[in-house]
């Protein structure tokens, strides 16, 4: 069915409120009459629809008019969409129309962002489209008007206080109780999950082999701290105090873990490992296999999640010679700090930010330090990319000019990784205009520096590859000034006590560190559930870029990340504190519905193109 369209609306004219609400009355009527082929046509021939979870019961974006067709084809009835409105005051800038939009499903309720442009004809058409579930109806986070009471007034002889109440929570979840959802890592990620799943209601188990949570963070290097600010890196439902530092040190983040797992309830086994897991398909749960302090247990939940970590699996070379060498060698991820090699020579086989932090630490202690450059990276001083890279979302000047952080991370998720790359390109620009003294002096030394492939930067290269990239805190200034020796190629051999090059250099040592990164996450899954379900799932992080690291073919999304796999009720949740933040959302409203039985089905499973 065809729509006769009123030539005089949705005309590119009129303030952008008339604009906005024209644009959304008519797309909401093409989606009430299921009139597919008039809804797409309302988006721009280069337009995007990035949808997370409620149209898709997935993380998808699809991408002109035919993607937005096929998408609408197959998940409009069932999705029911309704209600479409502005919920703020829309702005124009540079010839494109923004707006905060609300919608509900016939399952839940969702926010989203609009952009329009005016199109050759004259007429608004969407440039990007961003919908995301916010919220199951019936089945509302208990927050806000809905907190609980806490209390039970009146006189009870049966009453069970709380402090009972959670002991026998404790006492009987994972024994005469099985979790619903067993999360396997308790770092940021694994807590923030279990926090979502806490507040939502379904029963879960965060598996951690610690001894308490924030082990993770207070167990590195001493030096180690976030480069990312503090506006950027709140947890869900409780940020950081207004006194928290900027960049918060390892073993404060450490102590707030701890806290926060405590006071958020979140059901956690410390001194906990996973030792295996299979899927029996015919009764659809998992059969997870712990010791827990020294004790086999088995859970048997309906999902799994690998919580373990997108920097978790540590790439540990094998270099001829290493079980010659006397001195200490070990991998960044095991490295002890800087304390014992004082006066020593140190070789760090690496060039990125463990590298680098590490490097910078050891110097300080007095050790003689070599930076083994292997592959060109992109560093970004600290300020300049808190200013120019964040500061317009994540920041004490966003704060004030009205961002909250979860405007933020929604403004930030309404850009298609697509195009992502052109917004992020002028910013790099300018941090290299603005430090381009700093960049000389780098290249002076022989250091290899790169702004991406394309030039767009850090949070372009973080997305597709994870790696290659530094935030300058202060060791790449002890490398432009020579106080890091820096030396290129790759390894050859290890002697008793030297590494090296493939040219034939030879670099004296006591330590070497190996700060050669980490594989993908899918490497847990093959440790724990065998090779055959690993390659079925098949690599996790990237986008399919075909930049250097992210091979193609485009992806469109993250790969395997917070959504459904080939692998049935098994999903990854990693990444940095604003990814576990944000995004623990949509894998917990995923996860509720199919605990509550609602039907999720789900448009546009990512095939497996890379195994890892």
């Amino acid at each position: 069915m065809t729509q006769t369209l009123d030539p005089e609306a949705r005309s590119a004219t009129g303030s952008p409120r008339e604009r906005v609400d024209a644009w959304l009355t008519e797309f909401e009527a093409a989606l009430a009459t299921r009139d597919v082929d008039v809804a797409a046509g309302m988006f721009a021939v280069d337009g995007f629809w990035r949808d997370l979870v409620s149209f898709t019961w997935n993380l998808k974006t699809v991408e002109g008019r035919d993607g937005v067709a096929d998408m609408l084809r197959e998940r409009l009835d069932d999705t029911d969409p309704s209600g479409f409105r502005a919920t703020e005051e829309p702005t124009e800038a540079d010839g494109v129309v923004s707006a905060w939009v609300a919608f509900e499903t016939a399952t839940g309720r969702g926010e989203g962002h609009l952009r329009l442009r005016g199109d050759e004809d004259g007429r608004d058409r969407a440039w990007t489209l961003l919908t995301t579930l916010q919220e199951l109806k019936g089945h509302e986070e208990g927050k806000g008007t809905r907190r609980p009471m806490g209390a039970e007034h009146g006189a009870d002889p049966n009453r069970v206080t709380w402090s009972e109440q959670r002991e026998i929570e404790e006492r009987e979840l994972g024994y005469s109780a099985q979790p619903y959802v067993v999360i396997v890592g308790g770092g940021q990620g694994g807590i923030a999950l279990g926090a979502r799943m806490r507040q939502l209601g379904v029963p879960a188990l965060v598996l951690d082999k610690h001894d308490r949570p924030g082990d993770q963070w207070r167990g590195r290097y001493k030096s180690l701290c976030l480069h990312d600010p503090v506006w950027y890196d709140h947890l869900p439902y409780m940020p950081f105090p207004d006194n928290w530092p900027v960049f918060a040190p390892k073993d404060k983040i450490g102590d707030w873990l701890e806290m926060y797992t405590t006071v958020m309830e979140v059901p956690y086994w410390s001194k906990t490992t996973c030792t295996s897991a299979s899927y029996d398909e015919k009764l659809g749960t998992w059969t997870v296999e712990v010791v827990r302090d020294g004790e086999p247990i088995t859970l048997r939940p309906r999902q799994l999640v690998l919580a373990t970590g997108m920097s978790g699996k540590a790439n540990v070379p094998s270099f001829p010679g290493m079980e010659k060498f006397r001195g200490d060698q070990h991998h960044s991820s095991a490295h002890p700090g800087p304390d014992a090699y004082a006066g020593k020579k140190a070789v760090v086989i690496g060039a990125n930010n463990s590298a680098h932090d590490i490097c910078g630490a050891l110097w300080e202690h007095g050790a003689d330090v070599t930076m083994v450059q292997r592959s060109s990276t992109h560093i970004v001083k600290s300020d300049s990319l808190m200013d120019l890279g964040l500061g317009d979302l994540y920041s004490e000047r966003a704060l004030e000019a009205g961002m909250t952080t979860h405007k933020a991370d929604l403004t930030f998720a309404s850009l298609p990784y697509r195009i992502m790359h052109e917004f992020q390109i002028p910013i790099y620009e300018k941090i290299r205009a603005r430090d381009a003294d700093f960049y000389d002096r780098l290249e002076r030394v022989g250091f290899q520096h790169d702004f991406g492939d394309d030039g767009s930067g850090l949070f372009m290269k973080y997305l597709r590859r994870g790696s290659g990239y530094y935030i300058d805190v202060g060791a790449a200034e002890l490398v432009a000034n020579g106080d890091i020796a820096l030396a290129h190629g790759n390894i050859r051999e290890l002697t008793e006590n030297s590494v090296i090059l493939d040219d034939g250099t030879e670099l004296e040592a006591d330590v070497v560190v190996y700060a050669t990164g980490y594989g993908s996450m899918n490497g847990w899954a093959a440790d724990l559930m065998g090779q055959e379900i690993a390659d079925r799932v098949g690599k996790c992080w990237g986008l399919g870029s075909d930049t250097t690291k992210d091979p193609g073919p485009w992806e469109g999304e993250q790969r395997n990340m917070w959504k459904p796999t080939q692998q049935e009720a098994l999903w990854f949740h990693g990444g940095n504190l604003h990814q576990s933040r944000h995004y623990s959302l949509y894998l917990a409203l995923q996860l509720k519905a199919r605990y509550e039985g609602i039907p999720t089905p789900v448009y546009g499973m990512q095939e497996v193109h890379h195994l890892s």
